[in-house]
């Protein structure tokens, strides 16, 4: 046994020797890990500042890492000092100069032409992140309360028929794209959803109405945290949804009416 270890020790090294002096081999070279000076370090969202324009970032209601672990510091660092900061002032330069750069935001979805997509898609962008963040808070989840809970088991049969639908509403969407609870014409909840950033609120929306509450299905909101895996996603966002801020939501739906 020792001689036949021997054997095979004397044919490794030789093996080496050999692809050494042929040059047939591949280098690993060591990367040494970053400093404590050289690593990242977070900003809070209140540095965040747009550029000059029309529309300002609506003011995250907590900390990059308060809804973790279910949306991690990393992804909402990301998502809203990069993705919607990027939407916003997108959105001040597509309409510098045209009849939309001095209305709310709701008037400019309202009365925006679909087929100008620079401006759809910024609009749509600034208008539906500004939703999901407010959507969302710390110590959250749970069930509706009082009036938005009797409208909710009213339409739906009861809140579990209710988070069923709109789990399977964000698990049939293909591709980029969002899911809302929205409040329709007739003053009536309904789960439907929208293709990359587009919003109940545009004049092409299949099922139009006032959205109390968006959930993002593009992968810079999920794919850090969840990879290919987003069906997890969309069960942790029923984790951290804010009921109180969607009631409110609904109740302002209501009075518009």
């Amino acid at each position: 046994m020792k001689k036949t270890n021997l054997l095979l020790t004397n044919l490794l090294l030789l093996t080496l020797l050999i692809s050494c002096n042929n040059k047939k081999y591949t280098e690993v070279v060591e990367v040494p890990l970053p400093t404590a000076e050289e690593k990242v370090i977070m900003g809070m969202p209140e540095d965040v500042k747009a550029d000059e324009g029309s529309f300002q970032l609506e003011k995250l209601p907590y900390s990059y890492d308060a809804l973790a672990p279910n949306i991690s510091i990393l992804t909402m660092e990301n998502h809203y000092s990069k993705h919607y900061l990027t939407y916003t002032n997108n959105l001040n330069k597509a309409i510098v100069g045209t009849p939309l750069e001095n209305l709310t935001i709701e008037e400019v979805l309202a009365k925006l032409d679909p087929s100008v997509l620079d401006i759809k898609n910024n609009a749509g962008g600034y208008y539906n992140h500004s939703l999901y963040f407010k959507s969302m808070g710390p110590k959250a989840g749970g069930q509706p309360q009082d009036t938005l809970a009797a409208a909710i088991t009213k339409k739906f049969g009861s809140f579990e028929e209710f988070t069923t639908t709109f789990k399977d509403e964000a698990t049939k969407q293909f591709g980029s794209g969002w899911v809302w609870l929205i409040v329709d014409r007739s003053g009536n909840l309904q789960v439907t959803s929208t293709q990359n950033q587009d919003n109940p609120l545009m004049r092409n929306a299949t099922v139009p109405g006032k959205p109390i509450l968006a959930l993002d299905l593009w992968e810079h909101a999920f794919y850090l945290d969840y990879q290919y895996k987003r069906k997890n996603y969309v069960d942790a966002f029923f984790n951290v949804i804010n009921w109180k801020k969607v009631g409110e939501n609904y109740e302002e739906a209501l009075k518009k009416k």
